[in-house]
């Protein structure tokens, strides 16, 4: 098997311990942190690691392939990267670092609309193929013309965001200075200086900004004044009364984001969304939830025929990949595996990351001699 990825970090978990070396307590507790006392953020990864596969050994074996069909488009592997806000916060350019990985090696990436570079910029990176992930504004005229801008810049498919109905209660940010509005504070300032090639990094591409709402917002905003703007522009909640006019404007894929209960799955069929991703926000949202694996194989069962279902929140790894789609997962996303990687190993982090990941799901398919990813299911240990 050849190897492409930096052998001194052979795993996730290896470029999670750089990236706090890396960069501010800060910025790493914002990436690596969940909501409340972040149950659900371990519950994730430790549910989904509960599922075991069986390999078929004696059966004829062809090789493996990674290569997966999502909405008609034929991608190199089975997973993509997932939409992070205010990404520029942990690793200064690590969306466009992302956006260049994803393209060079054929994987979905999408753009949020809270992160620090522009749908235009993402899209000119990726010629077209990037997602772009709405967070629904409280104006229609404001809505209306960001869809119309990812409809401009060629993005194949829109993501709408239903887990958000309101902001996660994070700890960790509330005394770091990072919830809303967002202050610095002199312990942040002395964080900064103790990781100099970040300051550096932050003081060549600039303070982070989101990008994408930079037209819509006044010029000069202090940091209070942005917690307000963000407040009054923006509202989480998702139900048929937005979801239809969305629906109606956007002539590519639309998917749902953050579906974890059957109800919300039913609803989305019925308002004509292509696929869901079946996620709890990597565990941001709410503590007292379910971990993404319980839901997802009873929704596949029931609704796989009728929508593309598609899982993030847990999933760390090449094996968590696997696991997740031998649960029916169609496609998979990662959001922290990736920040991980780019904060760890900077320009190199996007491409590193890929690659140790599709090395690691090879190894997977190989082993269970599984030569389709959509043959995963039947290595579903009983």
């Amino acid at each position: 098997m050849a190897i492409k990825f930096d052998t001194r970090y052979p795993s996730i978990d290896d470029l999670r311990v750089k990236a706090q070396k890396k960069i501010p307590k800060f910025a790493f507790e914002y990436l690596d942190g969940g909501c409340n006392e972040d149950v659900n953020l371990i519950r994730n990864t430790a549910e989904l690691r509960e599922v075991q596969l069986k390999p078929n050994y004696l059966r004829k074996h062809h090789g493996s392939s990674l290569k997966t069909k999502l909405f008609g488009i034929e991608y190199d592997a089975p997973f993509g990267i997932a939409p992070v806000g205010l990404q520029g916060l942990m690793w200064p350019n690590s969306p466009e670092i992302l956006a260049q990985a994803a393209f060079e090696h054929n994987i979905p990436f999408i753009l949020s609309t809270v992160t620090t570079t522009s749908i235009e910029r993402a899209s000119e990176i990726t010629e077209g193929k990037s997602w772009f992930q709405l967070y629904h504004p409280t104006e229609e005229r404001l809505r209306d013309h960001i869809i119309k801008r990812a409809e401009v810049a060629g993005c194949p498919v829109l993501v709408i965001l239903c887990d958000v109905p309101t902001f996660g209660f994070r700890p960790r940010d509330i005394r770091n200075g990072l919830a809303m509005p967002p202050k610095m504070t002199l312990s942040n300032i002395l964080q900064v200086f103790g990781r100099p090639h970040w300051a550096f990094q932050t003081l060549k591409y600039g303070q982070p900004n989101f990008e994408t709402l930079k037209p819509y917002m006044p010029k000069g905003l202090d940091l209070k004044q942005l917690g307000k703007f963000m407040d009054e522009t923006f509202s989480g909640r998702l139900n048929e009364e937005k979801i239809k006019p969305i629906r109606d404007m956007w002539k590519g894929k639309l998917v749902l984001k953050g579906v974890a209960s059957e109800y919300d799955t039913e609803e989305a069929i019925r308002l004509g969304i292509d696929g869901i991703i079946v996620s709890n926000h990597g565990g941001r949202q709410l503590d007292a939830g379910q971990s993404t694996i319980k839901p997802l194989p009873t929704i596949v069962k029931k609704y796989g025929d009728q929508i593309e279902v598609m899982m993030d929140s847990g999933i760390r790894s090449g094996p968590d990949v696997a696991r997740a789609m031998a649960c029916g997962a169609k496609f998979t996303f990662m959001g922290r595996s990736f920040m991980y990687g780019v904060s760890a190993l900077g320009k190199k982090g996007g491409n590193h990351t890929i690659s140790l990941l599709k090395t690691e799901l090879q190894q997977v398919m190989e082993q269970l001699c599984c030569e389709k990813t959509t043959d995963f299911p039947e290595h579903l240990a009983e």
